[in-house]
């Protein structure tokens, strides 16, 4: 006999989180509008990023995702940030999106992501809310705002909490990444640490050296693990 309060059972494993796993990175793409998230998805696809977040704050961050698919579809995996709705969930799928993230935990929108096959990763901070996110069957559960804690946390997570993978995101500078991966944290999520003021800007010289730079910390941090 199930227990009555069973968990949702987790996500299928999917392409899409395997992808974010192996390259445990995502970079967030957030601006009054998307004029140039073209030329820094270029740049972060040349320097080793795959996985990119467009935020629905952004102004045309639909169509942006249309548009990144269309033309990075199959070396890319192109997510929709800050995705609070029903609706925005449905609108992303719509749009292509291969994920969608979320600043909170609404099962609401999981559910809504589940059913059009994205996957889907939940925000949380505490561990009752880490728990409820993980419940709904996400594959992970977005830590935000990571800055308010410290790796040592999510170590300490992983005890009670094994099953449940998260993603740290928010105020995570370049420097702190080896500390969250040595932690066990399974991505991490950059925004302007690794982007700077290229997304309202335009690419800057030093975007593709941050990258690098990102990408050889995780690769080093899970080497020494």
């Amino acid at each position: 006999m199930s227990r009555v309060n069973s968990p949702t059972p987790a996500q299928p494993d999917c392409q899409v989180t395997r992808e974010i796993f192996a390259h445990g990175l995502i970079a967030i793409l957030r601006a009054p509008t998307t004029a140039h998230f073209p030329a820094v998805v270029d740049t972060l696809l040349g320097a080793g990023i795959h996985a990119i977040e467009i935020t629905l704050t952004t102004r045309g961050a639909l169509q942006c995702i249309r548009d990144l698919n269309a033309a990075y579809g199959s070396e890319a995996v192109i997510g929709a940030g800050t995705v609070l709705t029903v609706d925005e969930a449905r609108a992303c799928a719509d749009a292509g999106a291969d994920f969608v993230v979320s600043p909170v935990g609404a099962p609401e929108v999981v559910r809504a992501a589940r059913a059009t096959g994205m996957a889907t990763y939940p925000g949380a901070l505490t561990p009752t809310e880490i728990h409820t996110a993980g419940s709904t069957g996400a594959p992970a559960v977005k830590l935000f705002p990571a800055s308010a804690v410290s790796p040592r946390y999510v170590s300490d997570l992983h005890g009670p909490l094994p099953d449940i993978r998260v993603i740290p995101t928010g105020g995570i500078s370049l420097a702190d990444i080896p500390g969250w991966i040595a932690a066990g944290a399974a991505a991490v999520g950059l925004g302007t640490p690794l982007i700077g003021a290229a997304a309202t800007e335009g690419v800057d010289k030093d975007l593709a050296a941050r990258s690098r730079q990102a990408v050889n910390a995780v690769r080093e941090a899970r080497a020494a693990r």
